[in-house]
């Protein structure tokens, strides 16, 4: 499906440093001032070039007439989780939508960002799937998404006591039973006190980033650059299906980011009857470039797995999993010590004729899994309730 944006004019968000200072030489402009716009963008978190005021008068209205400050605009904002969940709805450049979830802990602040607007993957769990690609996300359009988070952050954090309360209040209690086995992708943690600012990425939207991988790579290193946003690369985790070129890729990149394998199955003809893609990427294959990818970094892997009811969710299957990870199968098995697996209940999709597997049987799962050797957490579940969850966002008004 091709999107076409009417407007030409180049995002801001889209240009590096130094693409933005030949821009602005271009212009007969000195190159510190396109460092001066790059601050205020992503250290600032300005919303518009009018409100540079560190800017000549005449630039900033050249940058309004012939560049866009961004191209996401928020549809719709939803809450959930005592205010500790936030979903943003964006409608991007040309029509198509893409969802963010902003999810606020005690000692952390993570944003779950998109980099498709739909899915190619079809995993038949996933409400994204059921869309099939719209279309890539930008580099910016990638990383307007955190933006917004850090933006949410810093209003959350103007008034210091209210925000505190917030950021500390319980979860309810249907939203807490899996605790206290938490886990959120190998996030660095910060203390509390310094919460007024987003502390996490994690590549877990909508989309597979591995068939968009330029564009979110560019991203990357955009939100990561030291002279704007600085995120760090170790708060950054991206999220596969098992794109076995993309994991190969990665594995040769210098910025030392974590990555997370959707696995969800032990084998691979029941894997392949939940993830399509792994009849082009069966285990064996997978395996071996994890397996690479873990001598050539030396960097933990979580592997993620939806329980679904009566489906994966047996003791037969986690014995079969811990198997295939301990190498006592056909398949060579990984280092362990540089593996996690991360059991995430199945959240509910309309339509989907599934079902989320009951907490007994998830915390059996789990105790196969640790008797046998496999460092194993359940992730507790943010939004529920407002489709913002693992495997809910689809791009739409819920």
């Amino acid at each position: 499906m091709t999107i076409i944006d009417p407007d030409t004019r180049p995002n801001l968000y889209d240009l590096s440093l130094a693409e933005l200072e030949r821009l602005l030489t271009g212009w007969g402009q000195p190159a510190y001032r396109a460092r001066q716009i790059f601050r205020q963008l992503y250290v600032n978190l300005a919303g518009s070039p009018a409100g540079m005021t560190d800017l000549p008068l005449a630039l900033r209205e050249r940058l309004v007439a012939e560049t866009r400050a961004g191209t996401l605009t928020p549809d719709r904002i939803q809450t959930a989780d005592n205010g500790l969940t936030r979903k943003a709805l964006f409608r991007l450049a040309g029509g198509a939508m893409a969802e963010s979830v902003l999810m606020i802990y005690p000692d952390r602040a993570t944003v779950c960002v998109s980099t498709q607007a739909g899915c190619a993957m079809g995993c038949v769990f996933c409400a994204t799937g059921t869309l099939g690609l719209v279309r890539n996300l930008s580099p910016g359009e990638i990383a307007e998404q955190v933006i917004w988070a850090a933006r949410a952050m810093r209003d959350a954090a103007a008034d210091r006591g209210a925000s505190h309360a917030t950021m500390h209040a319980p979860l309810p209690a249907d939203d807490r039973w899996w605790a206290p086995v938490e886990s959120d992708e190998q996030a660095q943690t910060t203390p509390a006190s310094s919460m007024a600012r987003l502390t996490n990425i994690v590549f877990m939207g909508m989309g597979e980033p591995f068939a968009n991988y330029d564009r979110w790579w560019r991203a990357v290193e955009l939100l990561h650059d030291p002279r704007g946003m600085n995120m760090g690369a170790r708060s950054l985790t991206v999220s596969t299906v098992g794109l076995v070129p993309g994991i190969r890729r990665l594995a040769t990149e210098t910025l030392p980011i974590n990555l997370a394998i959707s696995l969800h199955a032990p084998n691979d003809e029941l894997r392949s009857a939940l993830i399509p893609m792994n009849r082009r990427y069966p285990l064996a294959a997978l395996f071996d470039a994890t397996r690479d990818y873990l001598t050539a970094t030396g960097r933990r892997v979580s592997f993620e797995y939806v329980l679904l009811q009566g489906r994966n969710d047996e003791p037969a299957h986690a014995a079969e999993l811990a198997a295939l990870l301990r190498g006592e199968t056909d398949i060579e098995g990984l280092p362990l010590h540089l593996v996690h697996v991360n059991l995430i209940p199945w959240n509910p999709v309309p339509g989907m004729p599934l079902g989320r597997s009951e907490r007994r049987r998830v915390i059996a799962f789990q105790r196969v899994l640790q008797e046998r050797g496999i460092a194993c957490t359940v992730r507790v579940e943010r939004g529920v309730s407002i489709a913002a969850a693992c495997g809910q966002l689809a791009g739409k008004k819920t």
